[in-house]
């Protein structure tokens, strides 16, 4: 596994004067995608889990939908740039019109009008139900594992938790890539995802929406803000859509009944 960061030493400007500081920064990596011999994308990340986040971007991007079509999935870790080789049962590329649209993440978004006219036509119905608490208390373990951020101040961090439980912690120098982590980890193992929540940081585009709505998640939490597109769409899909939590208190975008008091 490679290095997820590299020391340096530099001059820190503080109190006047400049001084000498070691520091160490994120290890950013590119990572591409072949899916049948041809190049899907080529994303930007830290190393960590390159199949996870493979598998993750494949089901979040509509290319597999099914375990059992994958029939094989090669790691080359080469000295600066990763190649995942993805093999399938089916032609993942039929009746898709591929399309390239620049989005706010690290790497090339693909198929973007596509994902938004398919997913929008969706309704998350779920019954799930969470306090204030509980939103807080998740968003405050998910800086506290973040050691990769403690020591780099780097990368975003993603989760997938019940209201009781953090279940599974990525992160990444992309929030996209955090969240296809935990997408492509619970793909393959099986675990579902409807029924829990996802809380994360970074802002909350339309790209990290449409993530989490596609695998069924009802309750889409962020540290940060949300765009009014997402605003938008999670109005009209019915996700429930939290930002901008700090220690003491968050943002309600919408709620559809899940947040318990509201």
């Amino acid at each position: 596994m490679m290095k997820d960061s590299f020391n340096y030493t530099i001059k820190e400007y503080s109190g006047g004067e400049f001084k000498e500081k070691e520091i160490s920064s994120i290890l950013e990596i590119p990572l591409t995608i072949n899916l049948n011999g041809r190049e899907v994308v080529t994303l930007l990340t830290t190393a960590r889990y390159p199949d996870y986040l493979t598998v993750g971007f494949l089901k979040s991007d509509a290319y597999i939908s099914s375990r059992d079509q994958i029939t094989d999935l090669k790691i080359t870790e080469g000295k600066d740039r990763i190649i995942a080789d993805v093999n399938t049962s089916h032609d993942p590329w039929e009746g898709r019109v591929l399309e390239y649209s620049i989005t706010s993440g690290c790497g090339k978004g693909t198929n973007f009008g596509r994902n938004v006219s398919t997913i929008s036509k969706r309704t998350i119905n779920s019954k799930l139900i969470v306090t204030p608490d509980q939103i807080l208390t998740h968003a405050n373990e998910l800086h506290s594992r973040s050691t990769l951020y403690g020591k780099t101040r780097g990368c975003h961090n993603s989760s997938l938790c019940t209201p009781e439980e953090m279940l599974y912690f990525r992160e990444d120098i992309g929030r996209h890539n955090a969240i296809d982590m935990i997408v492509g980890q619970c793909f393959l193992e099986d675990v579902p995802t409807d029924g829990k929540m996802i809380v994360s940081t970074g802002r909350v585009a339309s790209e990290i929406l449409l993530k989490a709505v596609r695998i069924g998640v009802p309750i889409l939490a962020s540290t940060a803000v949300a765009t009014s597109f997402s605003v938008d769409l999670a109005r009209k899909i019915g996700i429930t859509l939290i930002g901008n939590i700090s220690k003491t208190g968050f943002w309600v975008y919408n709620d559809r009944g899940r947040i318990l008091g509201l």
